[in-house]
């Protein structure tokens, strides 16, 4: 399945429809942009996979969410500066063969993530 990610608003309950990400390789201390989109209304890629794992090759990536953009978005009173505005996970991929499932879950405050299936 190569690879994918998910978003989830804990702060109202559903998928993050919408929200901008952003994929880069990086390598180096250099960051490439290799796509951005919005969300689905599942809070997925509409184009499913980042990556088929034919495509996807072993090394650094990074992925943005647009935290702060959604939330706005959405109708919610952020301060200026946001508590979390861009939210970038920076991980590695060792083997191509596998799925790596990049999920966020967050609010306008708190955020987690973690290998998924």
């Amino acid at each position: 399945m190569g690879l994918s990610t998910h978003v989830l608003d804990t702060a109202h309950g559903c998928p993050a429809a919408g929200m901008t990400v952003t994929l880069y390789t990086t390598a180096n201390g250099n960051a490439t942009q290799v796509k951005q989109f919005n969300l689905n209304s599942d809070g997925r890629n509409p184009d499913g996979p980042l990556y088929d794992n034919a495509s996807l090759k072993k090394g650094t990536y990074r992925l943005v969410f647009d935290v702060a953009g959604y939330f706005r978005a959405r109708g919610v009173q952020l301060p200026d500066p946001p508590f979390l505005d861009q939210v970038s996970i920076d991980f590695g991929v060792a083997h191509t063969d596998q799925h790596y499932h990049v999920p966020l879950v967050c609010t306008p405050w708190t955020y987690s993530t973690y290998r998924g299936s």
